[in-house]
């Protein structure tokens, strides 16, 4: 397997996009994000490619979110401009005439969790777990909720977002997050099929229906984006995401060296 944090392949008209940095548990940072939109919008250009899966590298995590290391030294205006990448990544999610896919192959949290709750169809496995625990990080979370309100209703969205808690395979399946629980070793496949499947209906009426979620869903997107800004560039400035990823490394160092820690 290459080093490229971003795979493609052909799967007789479903091209499958895997998440490469599985030794991070495939967590994103700049660069990635950046191969990722253009690995988009080349499925979106290629008109031999007429669906679209995404997957990621190993058996531990399709995306754990944000790599930490690359925010813990963010300011405010780091902060602002980093709402600014997601808006070009979630834009281009949300307007692929292609049908999308995502293969939940392990652990999808903050970030992971909300781009896979904008595909089209979510394919997981027992074992899966989702949610958004960027309070726990100190960072303050916009568009997870909104994607989360439109889904499952205000009540649930305040608790999941203010606990950070992560939800089982089961509950998420229970709710509607994911669509097909399967056998780890069937994730895939059930995935690409159902690719094809929606690559089989008539593409104008494919293409019409994204469009009309798109269009109804639009201004909560925007609203979400706009409150993004000025959240993190609030949090941000108060150096309380510093001082909280901070602490989680120290944790993870102290647990790696076989150290002592009062928070673990």
């Amino acid at each position: 397997m290459t080093n490229s944090p971003i795979l493609t392949r052909n799967e007789t008209g479903v091209c499958v996009i895997t998440l490469n940095k599985p030794e991070k548990l495939n967590a994103w940072d700049k660069p990635m994000r950046a191969e990722l939109l253009a690995a988009l919008r080349q499925c979106e250009a290629d008109a031999a490619t007429k669906a679209i899966v995404l997957t990621g590298a190993g058996d531990r995590a399709f995306c754990a979110g944000q790599d930490l290391a690359e925010t813990k030294a963010f300011d405010g205006n780091d902060g602002a401009a980093w709402i600014g990448e997601w808006d070009r990544l979630y834009s281009c999610v949300r307007s692929l005439t292609k049908p999308f896919v995502a293969a939940l192959n392990g652990v999808a949290a903050g970030s992971a969790f909300q781009l896979s709750l904008l595909t089209d169809i979510r394919v997981a496995h027992p074992g899966v777990r989702m949610g958004q625990p960027e309070i726990n990080s100190g960072i303050a979370s916009t568009l997870g909720p909104w994607i989360m309100r439109e889904m499952l209703g205000l009540s649930r969205t305040i608790e999941l977002t203010l606990t950070g808690r992560m939800m089982e395979a089961d509950e998420c399946h229970r709710i509607g997050l994911i669509h097909y629980l399967v056998d780890a070793g069937e994730v895939l496949p059930t995935a690409i099929a159902t690719a094809r499947q929606l690559a089989n209906k008539p593409p104008i009426a494919m293409r019409l229906n994204k469009q009309r979620f798109r269009d109804v869903t639009e201004p909560g997107f925007r609203d979400a984006l706009e409150a993004g800004v000025r959240m993190q560039q609030e949090s941000y400035a108060s150096g309380e995401p510093a001082r909280m990823m901070e602490e989680f490394f120290r944790v993870r160092r102290a647990r790696n060296t076989g150290g002592k820690s009062g928070n673990t």
